[in-house]
């Protein structure tokens, strides 16, 4: 037995509940000095159970969380993706032989529907035509440029749809992006370039290749900047939306000087951007100053640095966050939900997950926002029923 590993499970799972030495101690009948020796593996060679089962029922928290660093699944979380969402993962190897040639109009209204509905956060509604939309955009690209441009979209969308989903959806959030890349580089427009571009390396990411993520996203920027500049909104906005997710792939590998300089350097470039563009951002990136500053917050909490995310946060201001979607709106309230859950503001994260869920129930639903709202059910000594209310919606069993 580990008892150097478990002695540090011990301390990090005292510290999350917000306990001292000192209360863990008296929780245990012990005294701290005890509780110093547990953790630092040096209480006894092989720790009785009857002691772990003790620690992991103060902790409330099952024994093998002490036991292994692998997580252990919840009882009664889900396991499989939404049906839509799978249909339309499943959907992607069959395509060629249902699309038809429609009017250009009429799959530009299309997928603009599918769009606004990701937009809303309705990520069912638009799984659901996604399919049909990507089988007659590609059967319509085959001779226009404006058509491919139409398919790089869907495929963007469906890729950002899947990438929600984590682990279930990765492989066909890799393929629906690379497809993108391939539709965008056939009609040679910048700004459908650029876009496929993010979220090939949101794929990248997504693999763990986060050096390769960042440099992909930065090298796409420059070589792109001079046509995206002259391209507008769109331009700009795909422009930033580049630095800003470069900024993510930097704080992939843990917090470093070097990670910290780097994100912090995309997230400069965005800005500059930002600057030039204003709060006007198109093609449904919300992007603009206020984005940048959320982004800023992700980056923060990505580089374990919670309390300065948390004052980050409070620096936006609300109506500028109120004039972004509700997907951009929910997605931010999550991170900060993580933010002061990190900051042992359990009260505050629920509040911020049960905003969250007022705008948007499909994305608390996702698998790594169910995972939060376990952890918090774990953590909070006795839940009240806002947090049991909000597990059990998720699909978990308190």
């Amino acid at each position: 037995m580990d008892t150097e590993r478990i002695g540090r499970r011990i301390a990090c799972f005292r510290e999350r509940r917000g306990y001292t030495q000192g209360d863990f101690g008296r929780l245990m009948g012990k005294s701290r000095r005890w509780v110093q020796d547990l953790e630092g593996g040096h209480r006894q060679t092989d720790p009785r159970l009857s002691v772990l089962q003790r620690a992991a029922d103060v902790l409330r928290i099952p024994l093998e969380r002490l036991m292994t660093d692998h997580p252990v699944p919840r009882p009664g979380s889900s396991a499989a993706l939404p049906v839509e969402v799978a249909a339309l993962a499943d959907s992607l190897h069959a395509l060629a032989s249902r699309g038809r040639v429609v009017d250009l109009g009429h799959l530009r209204r299309r997928v603009t529907f599918c769009c606004q509905a990701w937009a809303s956060c309705h990520y069912a509604a638009a799984a659901r035509d996604l399919p049909e939309v990507l089988a007659d955009a590609h059967r319509t690209a085959v001779a226009s440029s404006e058509a491919a441009v139409l398919l790089s979209r869907a495929y963007q969308l469906t890729a950002s749809l899947l990438f929600k989903y984590g682990a279930l959806a990765r492989t066909p959030a890799v393929l629906a992006a690379d497809r993108a890349l391939a539709a965008a580089e056939t009609s040679g427009d910048p700004v459908a370039i650029g876009a496929a571009a993010r979220r090939v390396t949101r794929g990248l990411i997504h693999q763990q290749r986060h050096a390769a993520a960042t440099d992909y996203a930065g090298t796409t920027a420059t070589t792109l900047r001079p046509d995206l500049e002259r391209s507008g909104s769109a331009g700009l906005s795909t422009l930033g939306m580049l630095h800003l997710v470069a900024a993510i792939g930097a704080t992939g590998a843990g917090r470093s000087r070097q990670a910290v300089a780097t994100a912090a350097e995309q997230l400069g470039e965005a800005g500059e951007v930002a600057a030039q563009q204003g709060e006007r951002g198109a093609d449904f990136t919300d992007f603009g100053p206020t984005n940048v500053r959320l982004y800023e917050v992700d980056v923060l909490l990505r580089l374990d640095d919670a309390w300065s995310a948390v004052e980050a946060a409070q620096r936006i201001d609300a109506a500028a966050l109120a004039g972004l979607g509700r997907e951009r709106q929910a997605r931010h309230l999550v991170t900060t939900a993580g933010a002061a859950a990190l900051t042992r503001n359990r009260d505050g994260a629920v509040r911020d997950l049960l905003e969250a869920e007022r705008l948007a129930p499909e994305e608390v639903r996702r698998p790594s926002v169910t995972g939060l709202v376990g952890e918090l059910v774990e953590l909070v000594p006795t839940p009240r029923p806002e947090l049991t209310g909000l597990a059990r919606r998720c699909g978990l069993r308190v």
